[in-house]
């Protein structure tokens, strides 16, 4: 029997357009597909936390869903509030009563966190926080669900970056709906 203890992954899950866009200029989502067939629900289960920027916590972090909304996506909106949120800021401080924040110390922080025991952590966003992340070498999976529309403009998955990422293409899936699904590893991290 073996004592080893991995550390929690920090997993970016997060959909994007063909022409790598996370939104439109607006911050508009509408063109997200929630298909069924990707099995978010499973992901929500390997998870046990959530980091949002700041803007993300605000816009998602606390949404409900309408009445008119499916059950499924009443369902998965409950999964994803019933996970521990931090919130990443440089104005916002303390706790509120659905999430810690967290303004200073980034890397000590998330390392801090990443040696706990628990599930994986899902890295919301916003871009902001995904560049940070990824500049500080801190994000252990990318799985990216390109969706099959093109915006020709918007706010960009990748803008900033410090330094040249080289990925490892672990799985791909397609979905009837026209969505692909890239998971990558960082070269050197499994």
């Amino acid at each position: 029997m073996s004592n080893t203890v991995t550390n929690r992954r920090i997993v970016l899950d997060l959909a994007v357009t063909l022409d790598g866009f996370i939104e439109g200029n607006n911050g508009e989502v509408d063109w997200c597909i929630m298909d069924p067939e990707m099995e978010f629900t499973q992901f929500l289960n390997q998870i046990d936390a959530i980091f949002y920027g700041r803007k993300s916590y605000e816009l998602w972090g606390q949404y409900m869903p309408q009445d008119e909304d499916s059950e499924t996506e009443k369902e998965m909106w409950q999964m994803v509030h019933g996970k521990k949120k931090y919130v990443f800021s440089h104005t916002q401080k303390g706790i509120d009563e659905q999430a810690i924040f967290i303004n200073e110390n980034l890397y000590e922080e998330i390392t801090r966190l990443k040696n706990q025991p628990g599930k994986d952590i899902w890295l919301y966003g916003g871009a902001g926080l995904i560049t940070s992340f990824i500049n500080l070498g801190l994000v252990d999976e990318f799985r990216l669900s390109i969706h099959p529309v093109v915006l020709g403009e918007g706010k960009p998955l990748f803008s900033d970056l410090t330094e040249r990422l080289n990925l490892k293409l672990v799985r791909t899936r397609t979905f009837t709906s026209g969505v692909v699904q890239l998971i990558y590893h960082q070269d050197g991290k499994e």
